[in-house]
């Protein structure tokens, strides 16, 4: 009975951590599929979400929900200045994708650098007032942050779906993916397209750092491990797959959780990547076998 209880709690662990992972590889996979290279500075925004709610929730006094629409309007804005300011130059000149690269890990670096040049290397918290007593679910205990993080997930995961596949702007988004020269003469204008791919992503990414440190605490360097399972999760769902990389995320999340039944909680990563070659030796188009599409910009 005590091994079934233990493994309802890491199923239900692994779901939350899942949730998490599905947000970070979904707006990973917006800005993917629309400028096909690998945005590592991601992960910075992801840290960014994590301080800016902090800042609006503990050090002004706002309240809650004005310090978390507060903080994911102003990770958008980052995702903008980030494409404007660097990314279109770079289009612009026609620069190969591993210029791309190398910039993305340059704005990680820089931004994450200028997060603990202002806040400080030590771990702050988001967390106010006393802990909740969790409650029982299938042999498994679950807090009511717990449910708020997987409620909140789920809710923008459809959101953030029903905008890519049915709205205008989507269409437009996935348009820009396939030939902007086409979307040009379509009359879609492809920079604006970006933009706001950008910054739709750049926000999910904000949203899922506020939301995970309201369970964990808040340190410089946790965008790194976050972008990281976050392109776990969309290349094993399906590089630039909106249901890949919400169906990868809750998959890592599970198999990490599980994968530490029998092992120190520390090999979770080692369990990721191994996890990830499967895939590329097994299967590269991932769960959703997403065939793979020459890279661009």
């Amino acid at each position: 009975m005590e091994m079934f209880d233990l493994l309802a709690q890491l199923v239900v662990n692994g779901i939350i951590a899942g949730s998490i992972y599905a947000l970070i590889a979904l707006g990973f996979s917006i800005t993917y599929r629309t400028v096909k290279f690998f945005h590592f500075a991601h992960g910075v925004v992801y840290t960014a979400g994590a301080y800016l709610a902090y800042t609006f929730a503990i050090s002004l006094g706002f309240d809650f929900l004005a310090s978390f629409f507060l903080a994911t309007v102003l990770a958008a804005v980052l995702g903008l200045c980030i494409d404007r300011f660097v990314y279109s130059p770079l289009r612009q000149h026609k620069a190969p994708n591993l210029v791309f690269l190398i910039a993305s890990f340059g704005i990680f670096i820089f931004i994450q650098n200028l997060i603990q040049l202002i806040y400080g290397a030590q771990i702050l918290t988001l967390r106010t007032g006393p802990i909740k007593e969790g409650y029982q679910m299938f042999s498994a205990v679950i807090t009511p942050i717990q449910i708020m993080i997987l409620a909140v997930s789920i809710v923008l995961m459809f959101a953030l779906w029903l905008l890519i596949q049915k709205t205008k702007m989507g269409k437009a988004m996935r348009a820009v993916a396939d030939d902007p020269v086409g979307a040009s003469v379509a009359g879609i204008y492809p920079e604006t397209t970006i933009l706001t791919a950008f910054a739709i992503g750049s926000a999910a990414a904000g949203i899922a750092g506020i939301l995970i440190s309201l369970e964990t605490n808040i340190e410089p360097t946790m965008g790194f491990s976050a972008i990281l399972k976050g392109m776990i999760a969309s290349i094993i769902g399906g590089i630039g797959s909106i249901p890949g990389a919400m169906v990868g995320g809750f998959f890592l999340g599970i198999v990490e959780n599980l994968g530490i039944w029998k092992i120190q909680a520390g090999w979770k990563d080692t369990i990721s990547f191994a996890v990830l070659i499967l895939f590329l030796l097994f299967r590269p188009g991932g769960i959703f076998n997403v065939k793979a599409e020459p890279e661009r910009i």
